[in-house]
């Protein structure tokens, strides 16, 4: 999978977003992009202001396991296993391209995901959680906090508030995502304020980007799942990401503290299509 970028290459990409969560995608199973040089191009594409502008970037490419494989890059030019949000974007992206039906699996660092996409709608499945830990107790600025930890494909550590409209997010997102306690990979974060039986609001603090994003689907999925397993909410689940839009949490739950048939529902949006002129 190496090569080289050609210079002054004229490369395709769509703008997608889904919830706000924005990202470049590409189609490279001609690996135009080589795998070596992703990264730095990653941080390229991805400043704003300066570049396209986004959360992240997806390259597309072949598999010999399901429809196609994924390269997913944060801003800072950090690989991921998982996106939730990357994940609609990429299946409906697939699509759009015509290199797969809509009833779709790809391949990703967490494992083969399903989604099925119907218009702007994708309903992607999620591998299934682990690394469950209620009820930690944490050290920050010698205040102890109460979080939980879930890997719905990528780590996150959620904290359930009571007003999110004043909470910190970029300084106790920051704290939390270099803490000790989740180290060396670190954590992405998710503040959480349960609004009915069935509906959460969600803010969050996305490592790779290292800020507050609009939305995050894998930390949709984490805090509807911690949420359920402290007895607040009941599957389906609407999360409101700060951005504003909503996204449909659906799982089973299996014998406690498991759940299985996890699925994050919603639009991936496509913004526009261009042409890089200049790597």
């Amino acid at each position: 999978m190496g090569g080289h970028v050609r210079m002054k290459s004229r490369i395709a990409f769509k703008k997608m977003h889904g919830s706000g969560n924005d990202f470049i995608l590409i189609d490279n199973r001609r690996h135009v992009i080589g795998l070596s040089d992703a990264p730095g191009l990653a941080t390229k594409f991805c400043k704003r202001h300066f570049g396209i502008g986004a959360d992240g970037l997806i390259l597309i490419d072949n598999s010999d396991e399901a429809d196609f494989k994924w390269h997913f890059f944060n801003a800072d030019g950090s690989h991921a296993d998982m996106c939730g949000n990357g994940g609609r974007c990429a299946a409906r992206f697939a699509v759009l391209e015509n290199i797969c039906g809509p009833d779709l699996r790809f391949e990703t660092g967490a494992g083969i995901i399903k989604a099925e996409v119907k218009g702007p709608m994708v309903k992607l499945q999620l591998t299934t959680p682990k690394d469950l830990r209620l009820d930690l107790e944490i050290t920050l600025h010698e205040t102890k906090e109460t979080v939980h930890f879930i890997d719905t494909g990528v780590p996150h550590t959620v904290l359930l508030l009571n007003d999110l409209e004043t909470t910190p997010v970029f300084e106790l997102g920051r704290l939390i995502r270099y803490h000790q306690a989740f180290s060396p990979e670190g954590t992405n974060v998710d503040f959480v304020q349960v609004t009915g039986p069935s509906n959460i609001l969600i803010r969050t603090y996305e490592r790779g980007v290292e800020d507050e994003t609009h939305a995050c689907g894998t930390g949709a999925v984490a805090s509807a799942l911690i949420s359920s397993l402290k007895g607040l909410v009941e599957p389906p689940v609407e999360v409101t990401t700060w951005g504003g839009e909503k996204l449909t949490i659906y799982f089973e739950k299996d014998e406690a503290p498991h759940f299985k048939e996890v699925y994050l529902e919603g639009k991936a949006i496509l913004v526009y299509s261009g042409v890089t002129e200049e790597i």
